[in-house]
């Protein structure tokens, strides 16, 4: 997963656009290279921190969840409607913590 700045985004387009015209010309400079390899090896690692984070949110509401569920399972019948309900928020975290993983592993 990479994640780049719009600053790196900018600077890498322009970058890429320099050397595919050097390459039309067959006259590559090779500092091109090195400084995209640069801004794609720092934005790999800023997306796999992030990915790192998105994993431990996703763990906590997965541990959250489970919480509820043994809340709601021992909670008296006056309690339960709002047990529930909690459950359900949980549920819903986790679905939401889900995605934006499967998303950041997909891109």
């Amino acid at each position: 997963m990479h994640s780049y700045t719009r600053a790196e985004s900018r600077e890498r387009g322009k970058l890429f656009r320099q050397g595919f015209r050097q390459a039309l010309a067959d006259c590559v400079d090779p500092d091109i290279k090195r400084r995209i390899e640069r801004i794609d090896q720092a934005a790999a690692e800023r997306g796999a921190q992030e990915l790192a984070a998105l994993h431990k949110v996703q763990a906590d509401a997965r541990q959250d969840l489970a919480a509820a569920k043994a809340v709601e399972r021992t909670a008296p019948r006056a309690d339960r409607a709002a047990a529930r309900e909690a459950r359900k928020q949980a549920e819903q975290r986790v679905r939401l913590a889900e995605r934006a993983v499967h998303k950041a592993e997909q891109s």
